[in-house]
């Protein structure tokens, strides 16, 4: 598509000097009485071929990787933004290109300019880039190019990324500082096992000193580390890689997912935050103007967890049916019988105690009587988008509240072991100091 060079006035009488791209002369020059300008001169900007395939592309920055979360939100904020302004399309995207740093994003947009230029829809261009556009944003983006308000989608869509990455970074956040703490006490109990234990234990050997059980104790779990001590690092590398493989399998990834929204503490964190991310990724779907069964398949994809998938699954199924969408939604949110899941009970619980408590939550809904009376009635009323976005403001208010009540706990809970743990050390320690110095004292 050749590129125009035009020179015109605006209302106030300034100069406007600036580009435009349209397949004809005077397609360019209708196009810039529409943006309010007079136009002055019009030439096809030298440099730039008429013909698609003679066309130099932009070289590419090498990268690896998706797109961040953070950088994709930005984008579509500006992006948002320039719409709102009145930009043509293409001239919105080349300006954000060009501010971009090099790296996945600014390749993605080349090929999205290009692909325009050659005469493809943006949410065509954007669905040949996954690793930076999802099947939700192409969507949107489909479902607002449809409609005629591609400015609107795409603010609706800058509030929906900003909101979920308000959330997710109030969850990692939380969880930086007993993370750093573990880490740092693991160290220093470590170094203590390999170094400081041994020396201690060759003193008490040449003194030739009865030790107390406490002390045994230590010397046994200091021996272990020093013979075994590949396995902290060999074990929690295991089990990663024991779940990476099970979420391979349906099975797996049905079991994990009941495990990680019912396990003890974290669960009920991991819960609501799924059903706050749902529910809005649903209620601006649904906003956007996205038929329900693809809105509802694209949230089933976006949940990330087996047996949120299942339960978007039925529902998917109940509304092809021609039923609403409250029913299936109440029916098919209790949790059933999974061995997968018991395994990871017993395995991270602790054997039998982790199989009882499983056993005893393994039927409690994963959505409760309020989400399911609020869609009923969003339902009923027309409104079911907005309702959608009350419960997902709702659950990120009960996640954020959570949150901060678990660091508040973790916070003197970490303190108590590991002030438990020292003094364990120290006792174990200094008791037979004591009782060598008192035979060394005595006459």
């Amino acid at each position: 598509m050749p590129t125009y060079q035009f020179e015109a006035m605006d209302a106030a009488g300034e100069e406007i000097k600036d580009v435009i791209e349209a397949p004809t002369e005077e397609e360019a020059q209708a196009t810039i009485r529409q943006m309010g300008y007079f136009v002055t001169k019009l030439t096809v900007k030298k440099g730039k071929a008429t013909g698609g395939g003679a066309k130099g592309k932009k070289a590419k920055a090498f990268a690896i990787g998706g797109v961040s979360k953070k950088i994709l939100t930005t984008f579509t904020r500006q992006l948002s933004i320039l719409q709102d302004a009145g930009l043509p399309i293409l001239r919105s995207l080349r300006i954000l290109e060009t501010q971009s740093k090099p790296g996945p994003l600014k390749n993605a947009l080349i090929d999205v300019c290009d692909d325009i230029e050659s005469g493809s829809t943006l949410s065509e261009a954007m669905a040949k880039q996954p690793k930076a556009f999802d099947r939700l944003y192409v969507n949107m983006v489909k479902a607002g190019e449809a409609g005629g308000a591609l400015e609107i989608i795409l603010q609706r869509l800058a509030d929906f990324l900003e909101k979920s990455m308000t959330l997710r970074r109030k969850i990692r956040g939380a969880m930086v500082y007993p993370v750093v703490v573990i880490l740092v006490a693991v160290g220093i109990l470590t170094f203590i096992m390999l170094w400081i234990v041994p020396a201690f234990e060759e003193i008490f050997a040449d003194f030739d000193v009865a030790l107390p059980a406490m002390t045994l104790m230590l010397m046994a779990i200091s021996n272990w580390v020093a013979s075994w001590w590949w396995t902290m690092p060999a074990i929690p590398l295991a089990v990663f890689l024991l779940v990476k493989l099970s979420l391979q399998f349906a099975a797996g990834r049905m079991g994990w997912g009941i495990f990680t929204i019912k396990i003890p503490v974290f669960g009920q964190i991991v819960e609501k935050n799924i059903v706050a991310r749902t529910t809005r990724t649903l209620g601006t779907l649904i906003a956007s103007g996205v038929p329900i069964l693809e809105a509802l398949n694209i949230t089933k994809e976006t949940s990330n967890n087996g047996m949120f998938e299942h339960m978007y699954q039925k529902i998917y199924e109940a509304i092809r049916e021609g039923e609403p969408i409250a029913p299936p939604m109440k029916k098919h949110s209790r949790p059933w019988f999974h061995p997968v899941a018991m395994f990871w009970w017993m395995l991270f619980v602790g054997g039998p105690v982790g199989m009882l408590l499983y056993l005893m939550k393994m039927n409690q809904r994963v959505v409760d009587d309020l989400v399911v009376n609020m869609v009923d009635v969003g339902e009923e009323t027309g409104e079911l988008d907005t309702m959608l976005y009350k419960i997902a403001d709702n659950y990120d208010e009960e996640v954020k509240v959570l949150t901060d009540a678990l660091t508040s706990l973790l916070e003197p809970l970490m303190i108590v072991i590991l002030g438990f743990m020292v003094g364990f050390i120290v006792v174990a320690l200094f008791m037979p100091l004591i009782e060598i110095i008192t035979s060394l004292s005595s006459p």
